[in-house]
């Protein structure tokens, strides 16, 4: 009998193997679907289009405000400005009203204003089948030659840069998504800090990615999402096919993030972490890129280094590779929920 999948994203190998079978007919495609390629780029003369879809899945509340900030930090992480979006949003059978839909556009609306993007298109339809709204946007943006980057580019001797912490997007679904488990554990102030990590530090990267790349040379970034930080690790190794090398002890994780992933039994490191962003730069650049993003206000850590060498991540501390998460840890709560 075939197993099914678990809740989450597909197993990288799995995944890996359809993408490679995906028909690339355009000369034009600078950069196509592969392992760890959250982006599209498209050669139009001048100018490259960067293209990138993603939905909203594991969050309700703000599931509008949070399509347009996760598709941002995507195109953010090419060097791209994001300008144009599409909307796809499929509503639940019987719990479907009005206002619902109406606090759901402007959510989108609002944050695509703030972003300087414009909202082209889409679809909305009531569909049976679902529990709660589901979100995917399409996201277009636009950049040159010289300030493109993609997770291809990391190399030997650069430097790991993490800035903020994790998992800042973790902490704030979960506290939305699950107070009753951490009413017990946390106090009242402390749960409202926590939903408020949407916007403070904030799960937008577009700023940090901007900063870093005026500040020096960038080599490669990534948005840690799904799989959190040693998820992106991992696609970052798959994508530069090189060796990183890391330390755990070096990640900042806050402390009242680190309690609730206590508290539910959660590994930081492996919680869904947008909000955080993980490049590699140039050894030379480094640190002044992370002054840059400290003397802004964005904490920046270096975690570790890009070597020669087979495609993995590797813990500093053991020896030995970081475990690659199977599936995001909330993956878990969702299940039991």
């Amino acid at each position: 009998m075939t197993t099914a999948f678990p809740l989450g994203k597909l197993p990288p190998a799995f995944l890996a193997n359809l993408l490679a079978q995906a028909p690339q007919l355009d000369p034009r495609i600078l950069l196509g679907p592969g392992a760890g390629l959250d982006c599209a780029v498209i050669d139009l003369g001048e100018r490259l289009l960067v293209l990138k879809s993603d939905p909203i899945t594991f969050a309700i509340d703000q599931i509008g405000w949070y399509a347009v900030q996760i598709n941002a930090n995507d195109i953010a992480t090419s060097g791209a400005e994001p300008r144009w979006m599409m909307v796809t949003l499929l509503l639940p059978e019987g719990k479907t009203t009005p206002g619902l839909v109406e606090d759901i556009f402007d959510q989108v609306y609002r944050a695509a204003a703030e972003l300087g993007i414009s909202v082209i298109g889409g679809h909305s339809e009531v569909t049976y089948g679902l529990d709660r709204p589901i979100l995917s946007a399409t996201l277009i943006g636009e950049t040159t030659r010289e300030r493109l980057v993609t997770p291809r580019g990391a190399q030997p001797g650069d430097r790991l840069l993490l800035t903020k912490g994790v998992p800042v997007e973790g902490t704030a679904i979960l506290a939305r998504e699950f107070p009753a488990r951490l009413e017990q554990a946390l106090t009242a102030a402390e749960l409202e800090e926590a939903r408020s990590y949407l916007t403070h530090p904030g799960i937008s990267v577009t700023r940090d990615a901007a900063l870093a790349q005026a500040a020096g040379k960038v080599t490669a970034m990534h948005d840690p999402t799904e799989g959190g930080l040693a998820g992106a690790l991992w696609e970052l190794a798959d994508a530069s096919g090189r060796r990183l090398v890391m330390d755990p002890a070096r990640v900042p994780v806050p402390e009242l993030a680190a309690k609730i992933c206590r508290c539910l039994g959660l590994d930081p490191l492996a919680t869904i972490a947008s909000g955080a962003l993980l490049l590699a730069a140039a050894a030379q650049h480094a640190a002044a890129i992370q002054a840059a993003l400290e003397s802004s206000g964005i904490p920046c850590a270096d975690i570790g280094r890009v070597e020669a060498g087979e495609a993995g991540v590797w813990n500093e501390k053991t020896g030995k590779p970081l475990d690659r998460p199977a599936r995001d840890e909330i993956a878990r709560l969702f299940e039991m929920s």
